[in-house]
């Protein structure tokens, strides 16, 4: 039995390079961590200790990176197997996966776009059904940051908008990609973050991204978040409600108070929103 996290709550990225300063981060520092089951499941050794002794004192989340969902190749059964068995062994009340796929063939090691067709949609919710029936339980997709648009018969929110009504999931609100996708495709971010699903989104990503040009911007996740982004977070509370949401940093890690303190900076926008806007509730 797990338990769903608090709305009101703030979570920072689980990586190896972090673990011994997570172990010994004051008491308040975040309110969950996530990791990627990916890189966890089967883990021994020092690293799985460590995961066992985080899990026992923190709320877990995960957030995959290979079950390549838009992808053409069978679902990999056996992972979905043991990625249901690590969820349960972590007591990990939200899971979820990228609106992308990364196979080919082999391994991407990439999230590549979708093309926004009907035809896609279909493929993709029969994927993630499956995958919601294996694991047992409701999955969160996220819509990804892309450089180079696939085919577009519908626009992006109306695709995303399909894949979750048909699927029946939640959505994974990514707020940095949402910025980084209008300044590189020109359009409206706000707009964009308006016609998104108040009832499916289940938490949402900030993170940084590096500065190209300005009509260029790389989902980097190696930066302090930009003030701008920090505005379009609190303009998705105001609109869409507070949900658990979750700084991801993946490299160039400054000092833990530094992520403390921006940790802290989504408390305060938490805190100061209205917090009218209520997730609905799935049966």
């Amino acid at each position: 039995m797990t338990t769903p996290l608090p709305s009101a709550s703030a979570g920072l990225g689980l990586r190896r390079a972090l673990l011994d300063d997570l172990l010994d981060a004051p008491a308040g520092s975040f309110d969950f961590l996530e990791c990627a089951p990916d890189n966890w499941i089967g883990v021994g050794g020092r690293y799985g200790e460590a995961l066992r002794e985080l899990s026992s004192r923190h709320p877990i989340t995960c957030h995959g990176l290979s079950l390549s969902l838009g992808g053409m190749a069978p679902l990999d059964d056996t992972f979905l197997a043991r990625t249901r068995r690590f969820l349960d062994q972590h007591g990990v009340s939200l899971y979820s996966e990228h609106l992308s796929y990364c196979s080919d063939d082999g391994h991407l090691y990439d999230l590549m776009p979708i093309p926004f067709t009907e035809e896609a949609v279909h493929h993709v919710a029969a994927r993630i059904r499956q995958v919601q029936d294996t694991l047992g339980r409701r999955i969160a997709v996220e819509n990804v940051s892309y450089y180079a648009a696939p085919y577009q018969a519908m626009a992006e929110a109306d695709f995303i908008g399909a894949v979750l009504d048909e699927a029946d999931c939640d959505l994974l609100l990514d707020v940095n990609n949402i910025f980084v996708n209008a300044i590189n495709h020109g359009y409206d971010a706000r707009a964009f973050l308006a016609r998104m699903p108040s009832a499916r989104i289940a938490s949402y990503h900030i993170a940084g991204h590096y500065d190209e040009a300005d009509d260029l911007k790389v989902d980097t996740h190696g930066a302090p978040v930009k003030d701008d982004v920090w505005s379009l977070l609190s303009l998705a509370y105001e609109r869409h409600g507070v949900r658990p949401t979750l700084l991801e940093r993946d490299f160039n890690f400054p000092p833990l108070a530094e992520l403390a303190a921006e940790v802290q900076r989504i408390r305060d926008l938490q805190s100061a929103c209205s917090g009218t806007a209520v997730r609905a509730t799935h049966g």
